[in-house]
């Protein structure tokens, strides 16, 4: 295959139709958390707000400045986030991890449709930005669960 043609089959368009649609593409006024992640090498950025009440999500926005695959692995995230759970988070955020690096499989329900980032597999200089919102959104989590209980 050709770089082109490889090129051409990375940004698919369900790919840039995610990038394109993206849920929560708002940042959040008081969030109870609100944390900035940034990939050195491609400079996107992800800014995640949110609320967390019982352990869970309640608000939730994103300002996402990335390539396409970064935005497109943010709306996949956004599609399900209300409600869901640090565990949820980390979970996901670790299987994408291992998606990419170590040919894993996708994750799961409720953060299913992550099979269409598989081609970014062989562009690792890609996977930071990918990484980003499932990252920013486990550790404003965090911070916000931290707060809650102080």
């Amino acid at each position: 295959m050709s770089a082109e043609t490889d090129l051409i089959k990375l940004y698919s368009r369900r790919i840039l139709a995610l990038a394109a649609d993206m849920p929560h593409a708002r940042r959040l006024a008081a969030p109870m958390a609100s944390v900035k992640k940034r990939a050195p090498l491609c400079g996107s950025t992800v800014t995640v707000d949110l609320d967390v009440d019982a352990g869970r999500i309640t608000r939730f926005g994103q300002d996402v400045k990335a390539c396409a695959l970064g935005q497109a692995s943010a709306a996949l995230m956004g599609q399900n986030i209300l409600g869901r759970t640090l565990a949820e988070i980390e979970a996901a955020r670790d299987t994408l991890k291992a998606m990419l690096k170590d040919n894993g499989p996708p994750p799961a329900a409720p953060f299913k449709g992550y099979e269409v980032l598989k081609p970014a597999r062989e562009y690792r200089n890609r996977h930071a930005s990918i990484m980003l919102a499932l990252e920013a959104t486990a550790q404003a989590m965090t911070e916000a669960q931290q707060a809650d209980c102080a």
